[in-house]
C-alpha cells in the first residue's frame, strides 16, 4: 500500500483532482488524514489496474475518434464526387447548349443569304429584263432629238446599233464596223455622236467605206 497526495495520486491515474475526490466519496479510494492533509491510499494492484484501464479508456476513446474522422472523411469524399459529377454534367449541358445556339445562328445566317440571293437574282432578273425596253426607249429618244435638231423632212437618220441590226452582216463583221465607227466618230463629220451612241444619216452621207 502507497499514500499519495490528492495531486500525485490525480497524476499518477492520469485523471483530475476533482475525479479522485469522487472516488473517494464513493468509496472506490481509501483515503487518511495525516498532519491535517488528506491522503489517497493506493493498492499496488489497484494501481496497475487502473493505468490499464485508463490506457484502454484511452485507446477505446481514440479508435471511436478515428472511426469518426474516417466515417466523416468518406462523406466528405462523397460529397466531392457528387458534386464534381453534377459540375460535369452542368458543363456538358452547357456547351451542348451553346453548340444547338451556334447551329440556330449559322441556320438563320444562311436563310438570310438565301433570301438576299434571291432578292439580288430577282432584281438582277427585272433589270435585264426591263434593259432591252430601256435601250430601246433611249435609242428612241436620241433619235427624236436628232430628228427634232439636225434632220430636215428628207433626212433618213439612223443608229448604228439599229441599222446593224437590220443588216445581213454576220456578229463578227458588226463588230469591225462599230471598232471603226468608235475610231473616227471625232474626226468623220458623216458621223453624229450623241452620248455613247453613233448615228448616220443614210440620205445625206455614204458609209460604204465604214461597212
Amino acid at each position: 500500500m502507497s499514500r499519495m497526495s490528492i495531486l500525485e495520486a490525480a497524476e499518477y491515474f492520469g485523471v483530475s483532482k476533482e475525479a479522485i475526490h469522487n472516488r473517494i466519496r464513493r468509496g472506490s479510494l481509501s483515503s487518511i488524514i495525516e498532519d491535517g492533509v488528506k491522503l489517497v491510499v493506493v493498492d499496488k494492484t489497484a494501481q496497475v489496474s487502473a493505468k490499464t484501464h485508463t490506457r484502454r479508456t484511452n485507446t477505446s476513446m481514440d479508435d471511436r475518434y478515428y472511426k469518426l474522422l474516417e466515417e466523416q472523411n468518406s462523406a466528405l469524399q462523397a460529397k466531392v464526387e457528387k458534386l464534381e459529377n453534377e459540375t460535369k454534367s452542368l458543363r456538358d449541358q452547357k456547351e451542348l447548349m451553346l453548340v444547338k445556339e451556334r447551329e440556330k445562328i449559322e441556320e438563320i445566317y444562311k436563310q438570310k443569304d438565301e433570301q438576299l440571293k434571291n432578292i439580288l437574282n430577282a432584281i438582277s432578273s427585272k433589270f435585264m429584263l426591263d434593259a432591252p425596253r430601256a435601250e430601246v426607249i433611249e435609242e428612241e429618244h436620241l433619235e427624236a432629238e436628232i430628228e427634232l435638231k439636225e434632220r430636215k423632212p428628207d433626212d433618213k437618220v439612223i443608229s448604228l446599233n439599229k441599222f446593224l441590226k437590220q443588216s445581213d452582216f454576220s456578229q463578227k463583221r458588226q463588230e469591225k464596223i462599230k471598232t471603226k465607227f468608235k475610231k473616227i466618230a471625232k474626226k468623220d463629220n458623216r458621223i453624229i455622236v450623241i452620248g455613247k451612241k453613233y448615228y448616220m444619216n443614210l440620205s445625206k452621207h455614204d458609209y460604204s467605206d465604214l461597212l
